[in-house]
């Protein structure tokens, strides 16, 4: 096997396994060991070791000496302290999304994927706004033009995908207000870099508030 195709079966064995956990199709504590993860992808086993590898470096498994591999729990801990940084991270992405002038493709995409979120509301489909939130931050942190930023923010919005999986769908509602998705397109749009700052983090600490009352209301100490 060439190098380029052994990179590309271990890339997509890494992304099947990392959609299946941050969906919730293998749940917190699922294990399993390697010969029937890569019999579940149709794959040897050699690109799912190293996708495996990857996704413990990512902190969404834990890799057990003849045991296979165990998809990690987010704990309720976790979920504050992640919400707590990314109030601070997505605060200075949409800041410099504001001052840089994002582009005028990058807005229109998070305009689409803004509408598209008020309709899975309206739709009562909160596992499509949930999908939907997640693009639409993931969009924010690439107006900002900073590409660490971008990658320190979307490694975190993979945890918080994963807790919203859970809690939104017993919520059946938005973490947060849904309105402030507009408000922040609107702030960078007109170069309002100190109100996209402002926005951005009281959106993100009242969704930690509301995911805080759902652990809490929920009696689960972690996801």
């Amino acid at each position: 096997m060439s190098s380029r195709a052994k990179a590309t079966r271990v890339d997509s064995a890494y992304d099947r396994l990392k959609s299946d956990i941050l969906t919730g199709m293998l749940p917190p504590g699922f294990q399993a060991p390697e010969p029937e993860v890569a019999s579940r992808l149709g794959m040897s086993r050699t690109p799912v070791r190293e996708a495996l590898i990857r996704l413990e470096a990512d902190g969404l498994v834990e890799l057990i000496p003849r045991r296979g591999a165990r998809v990690i729990p987010v704990t309720g801990n976790d979920i504050c302290e992640v919400f707590e940084i990314l109030s601070v991270l997505e605060a200075l992405a949409a800041q410099r999304a504001g001052e840089n002038d994002a582009s005028q493709e990058v807005l229109t995409e998070i305009e689409a994927v803004s509408d598209e979120a008020d309709q899975a509301l309206a739709a009562k489909d909160i596992d499509a706004w949930a999908q939907l939130d997640d693009k639409f931050h993931r969009l924010i942190a690439q107006a900002s033009g900073n590409n660490r930023l971008e990658a320190e923010i979307n490694g975190f919005l993979d945890q918080v995908l994963r807790a919203n999986t859970v809690l939104l769908r017993l919520n059946q509602a938005p973490a947060s207000c849904a309105a402030d998705h507009r408000k922040l397109t609107a702030a960078i749009k007109s170069g309002e870099g100190g109100a996209a700052w402002e926005i951005a983090r009281s959106h993100r600490l009242n969704g930690l508030k509301t995911m805080r009352k759902l652990l809490q209301d929920c009696g689960l100490t972690q996801v």
